[in-house]
This record gives C-alpha cells, structure tokens and sequence, in this order.
C-alpha cells in the first residue's frame, strides 16, 4: 500500500481557549476548512472517522456529527485508543480505500478539555490511586523515574526536546504558547509529579484539526494541487496497567514503528523530520529510542550532534507540539507533517523529503505510527 493513499487536505481550528464552542461545532470546522483545502465538494465525502471526545463521551457521536455536517457516509464511527486513535484512523481510512469500501474519507478531532471539562486527565486511575497515584501525569513520572534509574540523569534531554518545541511553536502564529524557553527557565520550571516539570507538560486545549484522505489515482484524477502520499503506517498496543508492567522502559512504539518502516521501505536514517507525540519530553525520549534513531539510553548523544531544532540532526515537532502549539492529542501532528512534505510550515526543514509521525494514547498503552512522503 506504500503511497497508494495521499492526504489530499488538511485543516483546523484555532488552539487555545476556545469558549462556547462544543465538540461537534469545532469539527464541523476543521472539516469545512480541510475539504475546502483539499479543493473538493463536501457531497464527494463517503467516510467519516472521529476520534470521541475525551472531555464528554457521548453515544453515537459519529452519527451525531455526520447529521450536523449533513453527510451520509457509507463507512465510518468513532475510533478510540486515546492519542494514537488520529494515525490509526487514518490506516483505517487507507485501508477503506484500497478495499472499495470508501473513496473520499474525513479523519477529524475535536476536544474542548481547557473550557469545558478536564475530569478525563485528573480522574484517578484504579486501586492505586488509594496510595497517592492520581491523574496521567503520575504514570508518566513513575515510567521517567524508573528509566533515569536504569539509563541514567534525563534532565539535558527533556530539556533539549522542551526547548525545540517551544522555540518552534514561537515561530507559529497558531501556536497557543509563544514563549521561547531557555535552559536556565526549564531548570527553574516546578515540578508537577517529580522528575517532570511543567515544561515537561503539555498543554491543556479546546482545538480541532481534520484531514482528507483518497487514493493517490483520484488525487491525480481529482487534480488535487498538494498530495501528501502516504508511505507507511502501523500500530502496537498493551493491555498491562502500568503497575503491571514487566518493563516500565518498554513499550509498543518499536512495534508500531517496525511495522510502518517495512510498508514505507524506509529506515530511521532516512527521514529528514520527525513529529512525536509529545504529551510529556520522556515520551519522546523513549519513542525516539524505540523508533531506532539510537540505541537505548543513548539520545543524549542527538543533543551533541545538533539537536532537535531546525538545522539539527532530527528536527523536531516543528509547529511546537504538543507542548507548545496545543495540547490536543495528535492530528495536529499529522498537519504539521503534511506541511513539511508541502514546503509551508513556519518552521521549515529545507529539502525535507520524508517526515515520521508518531501518536500515542493512554499512559503509554498505545502507539501509531504514519510516514509521509512527497
């Protein structure tokens, strides 16, 4: 299936604070605005894909939105794995395609947990919680911890991924935070749930974003003007709870990475530009590692080479992340990777040629991986 499928548009909505906005108002838009990108009549839409809400899950949600939006889609729901839902919705979409079961598919997003509710990140999670553990951030901080202890001091690393993101999402006028940050205000950062600091931490955002996806012989037909082709893909995912876990340094991002290098035809050292989920820095730290950029415990060394900025040895979520452009979990990435491939982010890598993106969902127990091409 290498390049058999293209992202044929993309679109969003602005990030941040968006108040008085539902879910299903901020779909609606990213979706207009990703069609109208895609330069397409709505009536050529046969596929739905959503991602639920994780600030309210509501019953038959895909149904809901495809009323609004007045569109009835021969294939399509709602998709759940947490942040790795975004990519694996669009292998879904692919796949629909290349089996006839679809031709036009809209893969959309939308949350508004930073004006509406935040209960889905604070909520506790299990018997566990009776011993202090609480919230998503708790997990991650437990996962760092245990890989400071087995690979030694992470602090110059979360540091260099914290000061890429921020310093590219300065450079994006869609950005929710333009603040560049510097070694000196990371170290002074407080922490949440020690080792993580709030630069460690994403942000919390209402947002929406949305792609189009077809075969790459109906873009050509379609005379569709910025096909981005899709190169690979692939997921992993684990049933164990954190606490039982027989390596908290391990996940299923290698797996899902395996897969998607395979169908691409790619290695690590092919790509130009990576998008890693980034809800915390030890995420992307670990996911980096996994993905086969450098042997375990070794990152570190990315940092001596150039870094994660723009003229570095791998750039790095270049319209800010999730820590710097907008929390929400993840399609935004898939947008960022579309406009490398395009030449048009605000951030651009020059000469870049294939970009990775991963997602991820729950406290590491999900992982997607796309690569996109030109």
């Amino acid at each position: 299936m290498r390049g058999k499928a293209v992202i044929a548009g993309i679109g969003q909505t602005a990030f941040g604070k968006v108040p008085g906005r539902s879910t299903i108002s901020l779909n609606i838009e990213a979706c207009r605005k990703a069609v109208a990108d895609a330069g397409i009549e709505k009536g050529a839409v046969d596929a739905l894909l959503v991602k639920v809400p994780t600030s309210r899950v509501e019953m038959m949600y895909g149904q809901t939105l495809a009323e609004a939006m007045q569109l009835r889609p021969r294939f399509g729901g709602v998709f759940d794995q947490g942040g790795a839902s975004n990519i694996s919705m669009i292998a879904i979409a692919a796949m629909a395609i290349e089996a006839g079961q679809c031709e036009v598919a809209l893969v959309s997003l939308a949350d508004n947990p930073r004006t509406g509710s935040r209960h889905a990140y604070e909520k506790v999670w299990g018997d566990d919680a009776d011993f202090g553990w609480s919230s998503v951030v708790a997990g991650y901080a437990m996962i760092a911890r245990r890989y400071a202890h087995d690979y030694g001091n992470i602090d110059d690393v979360n540091a260099a991924i914290a000061i890429a993101a921020r310093k590219h999402g300065a450079a994006n006028p869609n950005a929710q935070l333009k603040l560049p940050l510097t070694r000196d205000m990371y170290d002074q950062s407080p922490w949440v749930v020690e080792p993580l600091r709030r630069d460690d931490c994403c942000l919390v955002s209402d947002g929406a974003a949305a792609v189009v996806v077809m075969s790459a012989e109906r873009a050509r037909k379609l005379g569709i003007k910025a096909p981005v082709p899709i190169l690979g893909f692939g997921q992993g995912n684990t049933s164990d709870a954190v606490p039982l876990r027989e390596d908290l340094t391990t996940t299923m991002a290698g797996g899902s990475a395996k897969t998607a290098f395979a169908m691409a035809g790619l290695k690590p050292k092919d790509i130009d530009v990576a998008q890693i989920y980034d809800c915390f820095t030890i995420t992307v730290l670990m996911t980096l590692e996994a993905y086969g950029f450098t042997p375990k415990g070794r990152l570190r060394d990315f940092i001596e080479e150039g870094g994660f900025e723009v003229g570095g040895k791998l750039p790095l979520n270049t319209s800010g992340g999730l820590l710097s452009e907008t929390g929400m979990p993840g399609l935004q990435l898939v947008l960022e990777g579309v406009r490398q491939m395009r030449g048009t982010s605000t951030s651009q890598v020059p000469g870049a040629r294939n970009c990775i993106v991963s997602n991820q969902g729950g406290i590491m127990h999900t992982h997607s991986t796309l690569i996109l091409g030109q």
